[in-house]
């Protein structure tokens, strides 16, 4: 019971950060300049047929009406209708999905698959020619753009090496899957650095607890104590550390869907803004909104998993 009113009040305060969303996202948006109207007809269209564009798509309505319009669909689950493709942007969003959702996956596991091993090495090797290697050299990846370690992973798997694809998302299971690889690394290697320091701190304060100490008094192996019980404890922090940095991932996969013209979400978001399609843009941020809320929902729920004190506080 008590775990249950844990999930509810997370999800009651998740409530008044998609209200602040939404009025940061719509009058934000009506600051881009430019005029949906004049792009979707022309420099050259007359201003009878500019107002008749502007009435039909409720742009000459106050704008305090525009928002409390936009609310109102959001409440029936209605995103809008784009003024560029004409069709409504929860089916656009739909349609892109599937590639937004295999990059951030594909990034969180080569992150964990990476992070894990180098984590418990270097911690149980701490103070040494290990331990200080791993600790520096994927700082490297922190510091680079996004859009650089794509286009260097291109260069060097891709054209240089011909292991995998340089751009696009394929249409089978196994071309999407080749296909996510690049992008899913380059995702990884800008989270890899934060969780190695993270797990590594958390596994050198949890290897000296008294009950590692015991476990090894027994004669349990070292594989065995840092598997089954160092891991497990250390990760709970660490837990909390990587579903906050995936959060922050999903806004950026806009920049490596473009490097590597992936047909996601984020793609279609850049696309909406030279259009200045207002309702795409206004529902692809609701929906990475969305997105973090329910990653940082899953985040605390897992870690309430891990450590029941964190529920009964």
């Amino acid at each position: 019971m008590g775990f249950v009113l844990y999930i509810g009040r997370r999800l009651l305060a998740a409530v008044p950060v998609l209200f602040g969303t939404t009025l940061i996202v719509f009058f934000m948006i009506h600051l881009v300049p430019g005029d949906p109207a004049v792009t979707l007809l022309g420099t050259h269209a007359t201003p009878q047929a500019v107002a008749a564009l502007h009435a039909q798509m409720g742009l000459d309505q106050p704008v305090w009406r525009q928002y409390l319009d936009f609310l109102g669909r959001l409440l029936h689950g209605d995103l809008g209708h784009s003024f560029f493709y004409q069709s409504s942007v929860t089916s656009l969003i739909l349609g892109r999905i599937s590639a937004t959702l295999w990059l951030i996956l594909a990034g969180a596991i080569f992150a964990v698959l990476v992070s894990v091993p180098l984590a418990v090495w270097a911690a149980s090797r701490r103070g040494g020619l290990a331990d200080h290697v791993i600790r520096t050299v994927p700082l490297l990846g922190l510091g680079m753009p996004a859009f650089w370690l794509g286009i260097m992973l291109i260069l060097l798997f891709a054209l240089k090496l011909g292991l995998f694809p340089v751009s696009g998302y394929g249409t089978t299971f196994a071309q999407h899957v080749q296909g996510i690889i690049l992008p899913g690394l380059t995702v990884a290697l800008a989270l890899t650095p934060i969780l190695v320091r993270s797990l590594r701190t958390s596994m050198i304060n949890v290897l000296g607890s008294d009950y590692i100490t015991t476990a090894r008094a027994k004669g349990i192996g070292a594989g065995r104590t840092i598997a089954g019980h160092a891991l497990r404890n250390a990760a709970v922090s660490s837990v909390t550390v990587l579903g906050v940095n995936i959060a922050y991932l999903v806004g950026s996969t806009l920049v490596v869907e473009r490097v590597f013209s992936l047909p996601g979400v984020g793609t279609q978001m850049i696309d909406a803004i030279f259009n200045r399609d207002f309702p795409v843009v206004q529902g692809v941020t609701m929906f990475f909104a969305v997105m973090v809320v329910a990653v940082n929902l899953l985040t605390d729920v897992a870690h309430a998993g891990l450590d029941p004190r964190v529920r009964l506080s």
